[in-house]
């Protein structure tokens, strides 16, 4: 047992900050994965023609795999940490998409159950360990509580950029202009009206979802469908090649023991 920044006690074991400095790369490769996360499901699902309960088992079984290193991890390894939010955003899709396409739940209904298991996760998380920031990532339950929320913030946000632009009819482009500009309000109140920045980071994470899928649809969608026709494939070698030039670059400057690639004015997260 330790004690957590409170002083109060905490199961776990104790490590370095599991969770990179959220820069402006940060947001970058966010952006990035949850983009991949939506087109990536999709190769796999129609145009492997795997199926989405094939694919499902099989993204599922390669995040927990990740997972057990990162939780092995005594620190933060952008590697082994953007891979598993890659992962998780896969993830996060294909169980949106099996509760409204094989079991038929609308995706309000979706939305709803992902929002209220998230709101359950907070709840827990800071009645547990009295704060949200992920700048304490530094036991693994508090390990456990955050990747529990970014799951469900990506089946979240597939649920809710799927309903803004197929159900309610706003298309693709319509609906990443929609979250973008939900994301420019939030960093308005932020920085010029002092809004809690561990309440802003995560509206923000949660926003970026939907903005990232938007994005997918709108690149790899066919123009008869409101797309660009790039396509799942070119689409998911695109992003994923640039997220690994990113990732790639933060492992060099880790192990040189430098700062990590970003813009010098954080997202600034104090303990909640």
């Amino acid at each position: 047992m330790t004690r957590n920044e409170t002083g109060s006690p905490t199961i776990g074991r104790t490590m370095l900050n599991k969770v990179p400095e959220v820069t402006a790369i940060f947001w970058i490769i966010k952006v990035l994965a949850t983009t991949v996360g939506e087109t990536f499901a999709d190769f796999l699902n129609v145009n492997l023609n795997l199926g989405l309960t094939i694919t499902s088992v099989v993204m599922a079984a390669l995040l927990a795999l990740v997972l057990v290193f990162q939780f092995r991890a005594q620190r933060y390894l952008p590697a082994v940490y953007w891979l598993a939010v890659v992962l998780i955003s896969v993830v996060g899709t294909l169980i949106t998409d099996n509760l409204t396409d094989n079991f038929g739940v609308p995706l309000w209904v979706t939305a709803v159950i992902f929002a209220i298991a998230l709101a359950v996760t907070f709840i827990a998380w800071f009645a547990s360990e009295k704060t949200l920031s992920i700048h304490s990532i530094f036991t693994s339950r508090r390990e456990s509580f955050y990747w529990l929320a970014v799951l469900f913030t990506f089946a979240l946000g597939t649920a809710a950029g799927d309903l803004l632009a197929e159900s309610l009819n706003l298309g693709y482009l319509l609906s990443l202009v929609v979250f973008a500009a939900a994301i420019a309000l939030v960093a308005l109140a932020y920085y010029a009206f002092k809004l809690n920045a561990v309440v802003a980071f995560w509206i923000a994470y949660i926003l970026t979802r939907p903005l990232g899928a938007s994005t997918g649809d709108l690149l790899s969608q066919s123009p008869k469908d409101g797309g660009l026709g790039l396509g799942t494939t070119g689409t998911s070698v695109l992003f994923l090649g640039v997220i690994l030039l990113l990732v790639v670059g933060l492992t060099i400057r880790e192990r040189r023991g430098g700062m990590q690639l970003g813009s010098s004015n954080n997202f600034d997260l104090p303990t909640a």
